[in-house]
């Protein structure tokens, strides 16, 4: 563009250590393509930035004997980063310092002893495909821009129907599990009332959808955002184990109906946040079929069990759902995000999202089959090339590769939970591990031999959060707390990384004895 310019492009040339020259007081061509990135020192710093990754993030989290997480409050933490945005460009060194600064104090969730959330791992080839799919720095909606990517997906959606026991379904990768939930609940109300697309709620019934008590709060989200109201979400009871009555489920469409709502959807949970509870696949589609209703499954978390031989029978009737939910970037380890969405109905995703937009659908396109276009089937427009991380790493271990690692982490929360089992000092809040979720309190010295009853309850309540404080300054492991209605605070410690061993397990069990025995 003549006679117009950027005045801080020299400069960031400049003090980058890019010399290149002006003309007429704008930038050079060749200026701007050192900023771009193809510039000696910008390779260099690329360099500096893999090599520190390399080290500090994928070799030190694979040691038991490094830290999980450095730790500091925020006020000590804004001191410790230089956060402040500005102007003027910084130099490499600095950059390639801010970024060594970050990883130290970010928690290391490859690291053995990260047991806190139910991503953990990280699988190198799927780290791999990341690297390579973002490099390409493309959209996921038109095979004109994304033409690899777009069939890598749908052989990833062939793959997990197959697993299913789909013989032909429909899905898509999507933004992570809580939109794809979403997606589930949307399909639904198409399928049952498409004209609510184009008239709004105000023109249809009263809507109600149905999950545990025990699901996840992507359901309760998921209505508030599709217009559905929080309100209208039943909460199904649950056995002592977290997972859904079916008798509780028929009684509550029974007394939806009878007060005029209009039931459309049940979203039944295969491995549940805290307590890990699968809900019985097949008792509870006899009900969804006897009502005529939707069946979603929320595989994020035990999805991965399909995989598994021994373990796939968790998820005994998946077959019979409309719509399943799946993250490998849990247990399988896969670099966030890494979300799978499948349905039965093909064509659904479709028609229920579908706007046209004639800019990116042509439909005369002469090169390809415009059906390859997927932009459609999302409600998103910019969407990841997340399907390589998954294909890639799939091709590196097949589905026998995942097996062993499902069937790994398993015996790993069998054994702890055994462990635990047999200690004076520490007590299970389930009757045994659900999926790989080990529920448990640890009694300390003051509360062993006392009576259970509210002061006791009270007292216990607080140990958790006091161990878990201690534990994150000390910066050695990480599990997670949390209460459940009528419990006090217990650990859940979850299982999904296959370089945890039992010799890790053995350390935490000592490391959270050793934290609380002044309690």
């Amino acid at each position: 563009m003549a006679g117009t310019g950027h005045p801080g492009l020299h400069s960031a040339v400049e003090k980058n250590g890019h010399t290149g020259p002006r003309a007429n007081g704008l930038c050079s061509e060749k200026a701007v393509k050192q900023i771009r990135g193809l510039s000696p020192s910008v390779n260099k710093f690329l360099h500096d930035v893999f090599d520190t990754v390399l080290e500090d993030v994928l070799k030190k989290s694979a040691s038991a004997g490094s830290k999980v997480i450095d730790f500091l409050p925020p006020a000590e933490l804004s001191k410790r980063i230089d956060l402040e945005l500005r102007d003027d460009p910084e130099p490499h060194e600095s950059l390639l310092d801010h970024c060594k600064k970050t990883i130290q104090h970010s928690v290391k969730t490859g690291h053995p002893m990260f047991l806190n959330q139910l991503y953990q791992g990280l699988d190198p080839y799927g780290l791999a495909g990341q690297l390579v799919s973002d490099s390409l720095n493309t959209n996921l909606h038109t095979y004109e821009a994304a033409p690899v990517f777009v069939l890598m997906e749908q052989e990833v959606v062939r793959k997990v129907c197959s697993l299913i026991g789909w013989s032909a379904g429909d899905g898509l990768m999507g933004a992570g599990g809580s939109l794809l939930n979403m997606y589930g609940i949307n399909l639904a109300r198409h399928r049952y009332f498409p004209d609510l697309k184009k008239t709004g709620m105000h023109s249809g019934p009263r809507l109600v959808l149905l999950t545990s008590e025990e699901s996840h709060y992507s359901m309760t989200k998921g209505a508030g955002f599709l217009g559905i109201g929080t309100d209208n979400v039943i909460k199904v009871k649950c056995d002592e184990r977290g997972q859904m009555l079916p008798k509780e489920l028929d009684k509550a469409i029974e007394d939806a109906k009878s007060q005029g709502s209009v039931p459309f959807f049940v979203n039944a949970t295969s491995g549940t946040t805290v307590t890990g509870g699968y809900d019985p696949l097949g008792a509870i589609a006899d009900v969804c079929q006897k009502h005529r209703l939707w069946l979603h499954v929320d595989a994020a978390w035990g999805g991965a069990v399909l995989t598994s031989r021994r373990h796939r029978g968790l998820m005994s009737g998946v077959d019979r759902a409309d719509s399943l939910l799946w993250n490998p970037h849990k247990m399988l380890s896969l670099p966030l995000q890494c979300s799978v969405f499948v349905t039965r109905e093909q064509g659904l995703l479709k028609a229920a999202h579908a706007s046209g937009a004639t800019y990116l659908f042509q439909k005369d396109k002469i090169s390809y089959d415009a059906s390859y276009d997927v932009g459609d089937k999302s409600i998103q427009c910019g969407r990841k090339t997340d399907p390589m991380k998954l294909w890639l790493s799939w091709k590196a271990h097949g589905t026998r590769g995942f097996e062993q690692h499902v069937d790994y982490v398993f015996e790993l929360a069998q054994y702890v939970y055994d462990k635990l089992s047999n200690r004076n000092d520490f007590k299970m809040v389930l009757p045994g591990p659900n999926c790989t979720n080990v529920c448990f309190w640890y009694i300390p010295p003051s509360l062993q031999g006392v009576p259970e009853g509210p002061e006791f309850t009270q007292k216990l309540d607080q140990v958790a959060p006091v161990i878990k404080d201690r534990m994150t300054k000390k910066g050695n492991m990480m599990v997670q707390y949390q209460p459940l209605e009528g419990v006090p605070n217990f650990f859940r410690l979850v299982l999904a990384n296959c370089e945890t061993t039992r010799q890790d397990l053995d350390f935490l069990v000592e490391e959270i004895e050793r934290l609380g025995a002044d309690l």
